[in-house]
């Protein structure tokens, strides 16, 4: 291709990117922008005043030396600022380009192909090539132009500042112990050292501020001149300045920061001051932006009571593939038009550090500048009109508040719809439930009105709290994105004795406080999909419901249960009826990085809905979509998005055993996708956390009485029922032994063959190798409990289900017991009218087939394990007995009676396990009648099925 050729195409990208990036400056084709190397040509150059200089080096294909040269121009020092090039692209051109009678308009929308690589000797993607528009490539440019080095240095800067400014506030509170109880008052905290770290931590975050507000604000003054060293009285000359800086707005920062620094007496905050003026002095000469989440990774660290309220920070690539994913849905808008993005109503009724609400607007603000939008403009719309966020911590408030102000600094802007919401025992003796307030349609209260030109926020008692009335109704937003509580509202055996309700233990809650907010919330809950056993993630649920409007989003970062708990069938059955266009992401991952939120140690899933319309045909269907892991970054969350969004054709979960879309960066797979039904009863999900969507559809076929195995083109029949059809569930140990008068027994550890009432209890994998176990417990019966004590041992069996089944480290899904025993917490009875049945049951419930069935219908929310609950196993598929004939059924006592002895390897080793290949031969050949190709079929499935992050 000749040169003429390629500083065409270039002129033409760097003019269309130069439309898209109106804030950044594009040079096309320059010499003299490199510092020393004046005679340096670079293809595309960008830069902006707060971003890292980004190249782009193009040629045609095939662009053999495209790579190198784009790995040449890293670390040069661009004359303009004098900042070193972090990134650097290269990029393919298609060969049908050059031919294009119009340049310019040919490239609007032509194919590219390109990688991004750092100094670091990373590329992205590791092989291969991304391929994308020029609209494409310039989000590609926004994201890799973060200066992450500086972003570290000024987060670890700022931690260093805090922590040694809360050992000054620390020996305040030593010889001054009436002054910190004042601020964890206004923080809604009790006063312990978590809380002071986070008091110190919003003054830096407020020097930070500062120091940002007072460039680009003539009449602000600048932190040397409100504590510099030779300033003689820091706290006033800060209070006056803040006080000035709070007429310009900015209230979610400095309100709570001037608050806190208004309690400290001067000697101690002089010395606060100045430390944090050094602090914010070194923040600002790492060269990173305050936009870029250094709010958020700070304050995630510091928030209290995460035990109770759940409060976990969601990770910003997260954050940021939830986003795209959730605007992507969202209809109907001019992006080009300010006044049409002021219309929408965007809200996280849990915002926590204000990570989803910035990601949101990162992805409006990237579709109205791709339109040629002014995001100067764009930022009061989005933080007058746009944008709520409200949580129960005001501390909250503020990092959310500095997150999104963050964003345009230098932007002024009036009212914003930031809310601390009133929590847990008032003044007047009534209790509150912060934002789940709202799930009543009427005025709410918040603790102060962020929008208020003379906010006082003072202690938390009757007399001293303002209240403001706040309107948020039912049916008005566009879009609800939320990274709920997890925490339960019920409390169960084994948590704090102090403990009534943890969903409502925050903020030194009385017993008698968290009751009442319990009977709350279940009030205002009542005919929504909240759920006391499913955690408060469900009543937020409901409220994100309530408050969208036909055709807006619902976004939720939920644990995995929410795909296959029972008490979340509520919410399952909702979305089915009500929505459409679903996508849930799950992470297949078989490390601990099973969360799209940080510290959370369980798994997640991304849910995005569209609230139907009366016009939407209901499909009850989803997409699924499993990752390989956790996006890593910003640019790999970007290309996953584009992934799922692409628009191609899904495979479906009904279509066969020939997996899902694959979903690629470069040459690298990154997940999976299927397009699965979704039933209108709530149906567990069991298309979630998956390697390879082929062993999803041959379980999903035995669940509809078809045996369809991988590499067949057709299925054979197998009849199937739901387990609770066929036999009858046992009780739940509560039942059995739970605090009187609930329970009739008593259950002792050990057992004696002469027990009058034994009992199959727990798991201990090293004797239940084999079907056949002996009972590990026996029951006594509680005094005058004997009549309760009667009718519970009249559910006794043989047979018990495993549901809590750790398929790493157990052998079996079914046992058998020699004597009818009472199962317990972990082996819960089934009893069949046909003590036939019972052979049949252990064979199909630890054969191959038997442990698909049980692995699809589970909840897979531990890595390694599935558990059930007893109602939900009512439902899982197993073989019908009921079916089989006499002489099938004395057959599977025989198939029994020969491996009652056999030890069996742990269910993830099915695989590579004899006894198990012997017992699916006599399963499937022998008991049901297939020949040696569908045995073969099933070794080759419990092959896939072995490979299954989620069981081994």
């Amino acid at each position: 291709m000749s040169r003429q050729a390629e500083q065409n195409a270039n002129n033409a990208l760097g003019a269309t990117l130069g439309r898209m990036m109106p804030t950044c400056a594009v040079r096309v084709e320059n010499t003299r922008v490199i510092v020393g190397q004046s005679g340096l040509r670079l293809d595309i150059l960008i830069t902006a005043h707060d971003r890292a200089p980004v190249v782009v080096e193009a040629e045609f294909m095939p662009a053999a030396d495209v790579e190198q040269e784009a790995k040449d121009r890293l670390g040069l020092e661009v004359v303009d600022g004098r900042r070193t090039i972090e990134a650097a692209i290269a990029l393919r051109y298609p060969e049908r380009l050059e031919f294009s009678d119009d340049m310019a308009a040919a490239m609007r929308d032509a194919r590219l192909e390109y990688a991004v690589l750092h100094p670091d000797g990373t590329r992205f993607p590791e092989s291969g090539w991304l391929s994308g528009t020029p609209s494409d490539l310039a989000d590609l440019v926004r994201l890799v132009s973060v200066p992450q080095e500086a972003v570290e240095r000024a987060t670890d800067a700022l931690q260093e500042g805090i922590e040694r400014t809360v050992a000054i506030m620390n020996d305040m509170s030593v010889l001054r112990p009436f002054i910190t109880p004042r601020i964890a008052d206004l923080l809604g905290m009790t006063d312990v050292p978590q809380t002071r770290r986070m008091a110190c931590a919003i003054m830096a975050n407020a020097m930070v501020f500062h120091d940002r507000v007072s460039g680009v604000h003539d009449e602000v003054m600048s932190l040397d001149e409100v504590a510099g060293t030779d300033v003689l009285n820091p706290k006033a000359r800060t209070m006056e300045a803040w006080n000035h800086i709070l007429t310009i707005n900015y209230w979610p920062i400095f309100a709570i920061a001037r608050d806190i620094l208004r309690q400290i007496p001067g000697y101690e905050s002089a010395r606060i001051l100045r430390r944090l003026h050094e602090t914010a002095g070194n923040v600002a000469a790492s060269g990173a932006s305050v936009a870029h989440d250094l709010t958020g990774r700070i304050f995630q660290k510091l928030i209290a009571d995460r035990k109770y309220l759940a409060t976990f920070y969601t990770l910003p690539s997260s954050a940021a593939l939830l986003a795209r994913l959730a605007v992507a849905k969202v209809e109907g808008v001019d992006w080009s038009d300010a006044d049409a993005i002021g219309k929408l109503k965007v809200g996280d009724f849990a915002c926590g550090t204000g990570a989803l609400l910035s990601a949101v607007y990162e992805q409006i603000a990237v579709r109205h500048e791709n339109a040629g939008g002014d995001l100067q403009t764009l930022h009061s719309v989005m933080m007058e009109e746009v944008l709520y966020g409200c949580d129960v911590m005001p501390s909250a408030i503020h990092i959310t508040g500095s997150t999104l102000s963050g964003m345009r600094p230098g932007v002024k802007f009036g009212k914003t719809r930031l809310y601390p919401m009133t929590y847990g025992r008032q003044g007047d003796g009534s209790v509150r439930i912060g934002s789940l307030e709202a799930l009543q349609d009427m005025q709410l209260e918040a603790t102060f009105d962020t929008s208020a030109t003379d906010r006082r926020l003072t202690g938390s008692g009757e007399d001293s709290i303002e209240h403001h009335a706040i309107e948020i109704p039912h049916g008005s937003f566009d879009l609800v994105i939320m990274n709920p509580p997890f925490t339960r509202a019920t409390n169960h055996e084994g948590a704090h004795a102090d403990i009534t309700n943890p969903a409502f233990a925050a903020f030194n809650a009385t017993s008698a406080d968290q009751t009442e907010m319990g009977k709350r919330v279940n009030r205002m809950g009542r005919d929504t999909c909240y759920h006391g056993n499913a955690g408060i993630a469900s009543a937020f649920a409901a409220l994100g419901h309530r408050k969208l409007k036909p055709g807006g989003v619902l976004a939720m970062v939920l644990p995995l249960s929410a795909a296959a708990g029972l008490s979340w069938q509520k919410f399952r059955r909702m979305l089915a009826k009500e929505y459409t266009d679903l996508t849930v992401c799950s992470i297949v991952d078989n490390r601990d990085e099973l969360a799209f939120s940080a510290d959370t140690g369980m798994a997640e899933c991304l849910v995005i809905a569209r609230k139907s319309k009366k016009s939407d045909k209901t499909t009850r269907r989803a997409n699924f979509v499993s990752l390989t892991e956790r996006p890593s970054g910003f640019a790999d969350a970007r290309e996953i998005a584009q992934s799922v969004v692409a628009g191609e054709r899904v495979r479906r979960l009904e279509d066969g055993p020939y997996g899902g879309r694959i979903l690629t960066i470069g040459d690298e797979q990154r997940g999976e996708m299927i397009d699965a039904p979704c039933p209108s009863d709530g149906s567990v999900w069991g298309a979630v956390r998956q390697l390879d969507y082929s062993v999803s559809q041959t379980a999903y076929a035995l669940a509809n009485s078809h045996l369809w195995l991988p590499g067949e083109r057709t299925p054979v029949e197998v009849l199937t029922a739901p387990l609770g059809e066929v036999g009858k569930l046992g009780l739940v140990s509560r039942d059995i032994n739970g605090p009187a008068p609930r329970g009739p027994f008593d259950l002792h550890r050990g057992y004696s063959p002469t027990a009058t009432y034994p009992a199959l209890w727990n798991h201990d994998a090293s004797k239940e190798t084999r079907m056949i176990c002996l009972p590990d417990s026996q029951l006594r019966v509680r005094l005058d409990m004997e009549d309760k004590a009667s009718i519970v041992w009249e559910t006794r069996s043989r047979a018990h289900h495993n549901v809590d089944f750790r398929y790493n480290s157990q052998p079996l899904g079914v046992s058998i017991t020699e004597v009818p025993t009472i199962g317990g917490r972990a082996w819960p009875n089934v009893g069949f009218d046909d003590e036939r049945f019972n052979y049949a049951f252990a064979l199909w419930g630890n054969s191959t087939l038997g442990l698909i069935c049980h692995w699809w219908h589970a909840n897979r929310q531990v890595a390694g394990r599935g558990t059930t609950s007893i109602r939900s196993a009512e439902s899982l598929p197993v073989l019908d007995f009921r079916a089989l004939s006499d002489e099938q059924l004395d057959k599977a006592q025989d198939i029994f009676e020969e491996f009652r002895e056999k030890e069996l390897m742990p269910a993830y080793m099915a695989d590579a396990d004899p006894t198990r290949a012997l017992l699916d031969k006599r399963v499937v050949c022998d008991l049901l009648g297939f020949g040696e190709d569908v045995y073969e079929g099933v070794r080759r499935v419990s092959a896939k099925w072995c490979a299954e992050p989620s069981v081994h």
